[in-house]
């Protein structure tokens, strides 16, 4: 997805989400979630605050606030994505999961491969929506907190035990891993 690159201060939050390649649960399978616990420090210290997140097996859901006026959500996402993927493979190498580091070089595209690509880890593209009301940030919010038990993941009986998420931190004013900045204080 492409974003315009200078965004106003009033839409100075969005919701993002992006993918394992294939929806395979890459981020479970390398038990990665810390690698985007150290995402969420590095755009701390970069001026984003993360104020909602989920971090799904394969997938990541994350309301980001920039605090400086000029900003590229473009790069922030491409960056963290970069930064993900070299550790997830370096952990499937380490754990010698030849099945899934062959899928994920089979499926590189020709251009990648000449770009000196050697696995795809994430979709190439991500969502990016502007946050532009306290509805709409409620809706984000309740989207993102309830995914791990919707459809067919039920991966705990309710939502704010789920250890990854930031629904915990907004419904019972308790962190496991990381504190959100709180959207009503932005």
């Amino acid at each position: 997805m492409s974003v315009k690159e200078n965004h106003s201060k009033e839409y100075s939050l969005y919701f993002c989400t992006f993918t394992c390649y294939n929806w395979m649960p890459l981020i479970e399978t390398t038990n990665s979630y810390d690698i985007v616990y150290n995402w969420f420090t590095v755009l701390k210290e970069k001026a984003v605050d993360i104020v909602g997140f989920v971090i799904m097996p394969n997938h990541l859901h994350c309301i980001l606030h920039f605090k400086e006026k000029e900003f590229s959500v473009n790069k922030v996402i491409s960056n963290g994505k970069r930064f993900m993927a070299y550790e997830i493979i370096n952990r499937l190498e380490k754990q010698q999961n030849k099945e899934v580091l062959d899928t994920l070089h089979k499926a590189l595209t020709e251009r990648e491969r000449k770009k000196g690509q050697l696995h795809k880890v994430f979709k190439d593209s991500f969502d990016a929506k502007a946050i532009f009301s306290d509805k709409f940030m409620e809706q984000k919010l309740n989207y993102m907190h309830y995914n791990p038990v919707s459809g067919k993941w039920l991966l705990v009986n309710d939502f704010t035990d789920y250890e990854h998420s930031s629904a915990s931190f907004y419904e019972l004013g308790v962190h496991k891993h990381f504190i959100p900045v709180h959207f009503k204080d932005l």
